[in-house]
């Protein structure tokens, strides 16, 4: 059902779409002298620890991922059945153990941020309680590392878990990327030699 139209398309929506969003979300944004950078309206407020985190920025990606998860398991489970090639079977069964695990992964980096930009919105730390303000811009950069790691996760769980595509990475950077660069360090040897080197010094020699 999907075409590359059609993914173009929800794609340009998509980024308008949120691209709006932030900009109205930046215009309720406040500096203040004890609190920071925090939230001056209430009712953007109230929308954003209780829809925009534990819904949009939360339950619904993993949702979406465990769904979809959920769908290759089933998918794999209906071809094991059906008479397909064992390299193919094999194929779907790895592709579908990758998806299974970013699936976890998402729900592990995703939920602990998201419980605290709730908490910490509702809760804000004043400047002036020193020793309870730098605990929690320590959590925040710890669940802020996490939640940037997962974005870059995808890449180390199909490294692990995929013996192809270890192969692929390979060829890329050693194959591809690693004598590109020698060419343009200039590492490889590009020294000229006469061809007839002996026989040219023999002639020096007797002249």
């Amino acid at each position: 059902m999907c075409t590359i139209k059609l993914a173009r398309y929800v794609t340009f929506i998509s980024i308008c779409i949120w691209t709006a969003h932030s900009i109205l979300s930046g215009w309720f944004f406040d500096i203040q002298e004890s609190l920071g950078c925090v939230i001056s309206n209430p009712i953007w407020q109230q929308y954003i620890s209780s829809f925009f985190y534990p819904v949009l920025a939360g339950l619904l990606p993993i949702t979406i991922v465990l769904l979809f998860s959920l769908l290759a398991f089933h998918n794999v489970r209906r071809i094991v059945r059906r008479q397909i090639p064992i390299v193919r079977r094999r194929l779907d069964q790895q592709l579908t153990a990758m998806v299974l695990m970013r699936a976890v992964i998402a729900a592990c980096f995703i939920l602990p941020y998201t419980i605290y930009r709730i908490y910490i919105i509702k809760f804000p730390v004043s400047q002036n309680q020193s020793m309870e303000y730098a605990i929690v811009r320590l959590i925040q950069a710890v669940f802020l590392s996490l939640i940037n790691i997962h974005f870059s996760a995808s890449f180390y769980i199909f490294l692990i878990l995929s013996s192809r595509f270890r192969r692929q990475v390979k060829f890329l950077l050693v194959k591809k990327y690693w004598q590109r660069l020698k060419y343009l360090c200039h590492l490889s040897n590009n020294q000229i030699n006469p061809e007839n080197a002996e026989a040219f010094g023999a002639d020096m020699e007797l002249a």
